[in-house]
């Protein structure tokens, strides 16, 4: 099953998947998902078996995020988006995305990745990096992060090697879920996601 938003006729579709715990009607998802539908793309959600599950009383943990690539691929192919498809989604949903990009990219299956918030390492043990197939990723790629997220910092990954592909859009003061402190930051949440909405929009722009 998947929740649409935008419209059914835009020239891109986003695929996006949820964080380990959070599903994809979560209040951080459908504000992303409305923002990016506000600039004209089609997006579209889906959960893993373990997420959907949940909502029948089940108390799984989310599998490794590896495992979840096959379930990413099927999604893929219920979607069966016929103009540019760009794939991505929150935190681990984005990760799992990033495992398989390369090969849908080769086989002409996607134009390009998408990261909200990425996990570059667990929260309070940033020696336990998930950067490793990020050094040689061949998919374009739009990480947006926050630069307090707990997953990753601004300082963190500047020290990090990572693929020429990628590039980072970073929101001044951006937690996990890319919300800033208004009287930190003197931004909104608002604010962020039209930020991120609009650099995502430049950014497809360029895309083959």
């Amino acid at each position: 099953m998947f929740l649409f938003d935008g419209p059914d006729t835009a020239d891109l579709t986003i695929l996006l998947a949820h964080g380990a715990g959070a599903p994809m009607d979560s209040p951080s998802m459908t504000a992303a998902a409305q923002a990016l539908a506000g600039a004209g793309f089609r997006v579209a959600r889906f959960e893993f078996d373990y997420m959907a599950a949940r909502r029948s009383g089940s108390s799984r943990p989310p599998p490794r995020a590896e495992k979840l690539n096959p379930q990413y691929l099927a999604a893929v192919e219920a979607l069966g988006a016929t103009g540019r498809l760009v794939i991505g989604g929150k935190s681990m949903g984005g990760r799992v995305a990033s495992m398989v990009a390369d090969r849908l990219l080769e086989s002409g299956r996607i134009s390009g990745l998408l990261c909200l918030g990425y996990p570059f390492h667990p929260p309070g043990k940033p020696e336990q990096l998930r950067t490793g197939h990020l050094a040689d990723l061949k998919t374009p790629t739009l990480i947006v992060q926050g630069t307090r997220d707990e997953f990753g910092t601004r300082d963190e990954v500047s020290s990090y090697r990572l693929s020429p592909a990628i590039d980072i859009l970073w929101l001044e003061d951006g937690d996990h879920d890319l919300k800033p402190r208004k009287r930190v930051s003197g931004f909104s949440a608002a604010d962020h996601l039209g930020t991120m909405a609009e650099a995502v929009s430049a950014w497809a722009g360029r895309l083959r």
